[in-house]
């Protein structure tokens, strides 16, 4: 296990690519991970598991079947499992996320798309 600290900001600066998220740590079987967003995702769930949002920068969508939550900077939002949701930004803001997940979970659930990546990497 690595004992030394991560600035998070720059390990945002360590990647570009959107809608794809890199591991910075994992504990207790869950990972720690960041992504960047910006448009439209996919409409999914994860059977088995929770998932955690927490906005570092920008506006955050997260469009449920009934509502849809707005989160801003400093803010969370916990999707139990089984629930649908689809986040989404503005089209034309990146939002930087931190996801907490079980390393089980599946990027978008059983829902294949061109957004899918399981094949998730560490930073």
């Amino acid at each position: 296990m690595d004992l030394s600290k991560k600035t998070i900001l720059q390990k945002f600066e360590q990647f570009q690519e959107q809608w794809k998220p890199h591991i910075i740590g994992e504990l207790n079987g869950q990972q720690v991970k960041l992504a960047k967003l910006q448009g439209a995702f996919v409409w999914h769930s994860h059977e088995h598991e929770d998932e955690y949002f927490q906005v570092f920068k920008g506006k955050l969508f997260m469009e449920f079947r009934d509502r849809t939550e707005v989160l801003e900077a400093g803010d969370m939002i916990i999707v139990p499992k089984g629930v649908e949701h689809n986040p989404f930004t503005r089209a034309d803001e990146e939002v930087w996320v931190l996801l907490f997940e079980p390393a089980s979970t599946k990027h978008t659930g059983e829902v294949v798309h061109e957004r899918t990546h399981n094949d998730q990497k560490w930073i």
